[in-house]
């Protein structure tokens, strides 16, 4: 099988203020339901648009996974603390809205069966822990970033650190991890994922495809950054059915307010079939070649 490429049909740039944040809507959709969030508030609403529960949020809801019948809210601080703004996790029965526990952690993702990830990046924190329904832990890693489910538990690590030592990793039963490509950004953004497995990632300004034994291929260096200048860029990466929009916001050096966006429209071709090979010649145990 072959490998993933690019071509890179479009390429513009353009200059304003800070672009919108995230869109509106709910946290999370699973069955016909929706978690809605704003701040000091939850509510989960059904497919008739019914208010099934509504509770009180002790933060600003930023995400919320949903596993089986647990939904795992992950939360901003209204004050700064010295966790900084960082809020409560809140394991919920996705039922009525009940605390099951209360988490510490930044970013998460449902496993299946009411199990979750939950990590914490720090000064003294670089940690995923895996819960079970009851919010037990089960297992622990140091490692932490997106967290992508699906050909065990692939991590696009992010540590906030110059030179970073960031990878993109697998996590493994019982603490154990298996390492994968070094990063060159140590705030990679979401990575997207394809039909196959296959992580697009965008580091640094170069389009990587990781897959799923971690075998790491380039599709497209954009824009490549220098790690002195990586601290200024935000990028994101968003997939529609026949193309691939990758965007870089570059906060000007000096000028507050002021950014500049670098967009590329790119189309993806899946892996071509290798061609059949002729058959090897058979041989049998103690015949002649």
């Amino acid at each position: 099988m072959g490998s993933w490429h690019v071509t890179v049909t479009d390429h513009h740039r353009r200059s304003g203020g800070r672009p919108q944040g995230r869109p509106e809507g709910p946290l999370a959709r699973r069955d016909g339901l929706e978690v809605h969030g704003r701040d000091g508030e939850l509510r989960c609403v059904d497919a008739t648009g019914r208010v099934r529960w509504h509770r009180p949020c002790p933060g600003r809801p930023n995400a919320a996974h949903v596993s089986a019948d647990r939904v795992l809210v992950t939360t901003d601080s209204f004050d700064y603390t010295p966790r900084g703004h960082l809020g409560p996790a809140l394991l919920l029965d996705l039922a009525d809205g009940a605390l099951v526990a209360e988490l510490r952690g930044e970013r998460g993702a449902a496993l299946g069966g009411g199990r979750f990830v939950l990590g914490l990046q720090g000064y003294d924190a670089f940690d995923t822990r895996a819960y079970d329904r009851d919010g037990t832990p089960v297992d622990s890693w140091r490692s932490y970033g997106h967290y992508v489910v699906g050909s065990g538990l692939r991590v696009v690590e992010t540590d906030r650190r110059h030179p970073t030592g960031s990878r993109v990793v697998r996590l493994l039963p019982g603490g154990r991890i298996e390492h994968g490509p070094l990063l060159a950004d140590p705030q990679a953004p979401e990575p997207l994922v394809l039909p196959d497995g296959t992580l697009l990632v965008l580091d640094a300004g170069t389009l990587r495809a990781v897959g799923r034994g971690l075998d790491d291929t380039v599709l497209a260096e954009l824009h490549p950054l220098a790690p002195d200048r990586q601290h200024r860029f935000t990028g994101s990466l968003r997939r529609t059915a026949d193309r691939l929009d990758v965007t870089l916001v570059e906060r000007h050096p000096t000028r507050m307010g002021s950014y500049t966006t670098h967009a590329w429209t790119l189309e993806l071709h899946p892996p071509q079939p290798a061609r059949n090979p002729s058959p090897p010649r058979q041989v049998s145990i103690g015949q002649r070649n």
